[in-house]
């Protein structure tokens, strides 16, 4: 798997916290050959220490989106005062040409 194949953000339109451990999610060759595509959006709850308590997915291709959600599962993020709510985006592409 190449880090070219797809591109790994974190968007939202209000503060966020900061990524300290980031987990690229698996993208199977079976499903890349077979142009399963597409832009997974999840919700991550994270507890004041940094850790990823629940993820839930707002949108995407169910065929990929357990594995974008198993991969943010594993993230860590700089301790807060408070749980937050974070946004994560992943863009699943095959880069056929």
């Amino acid at each position: 798997m190449s880090s070219d194949s797809f591109l790994l953000g974190q968007s939202a339109p209000k503060p966020h916290r900061k990524t300290v451990v980031t987990v690229e999610p698996q993208y199977p060759a079976m499903l890349k050959s077979a142009r399963f595509e597409g832009v997974i959006r999840l919700a991550a709850t994270v507890l004041p220490n940094g850790n990823v308590s629940k993820v839930e997915v707002k949108g995407g291709n169910p065929m990929l989106c357990q594995y974008a959600s198993q991969a943010v599962m594993r993230w860590k993020y700089a301790p807060g005062p408070t749980q937050t709510v974070e946004d994560v985006i992943f863009n699943f592409h095959s880069d056929s040409h």
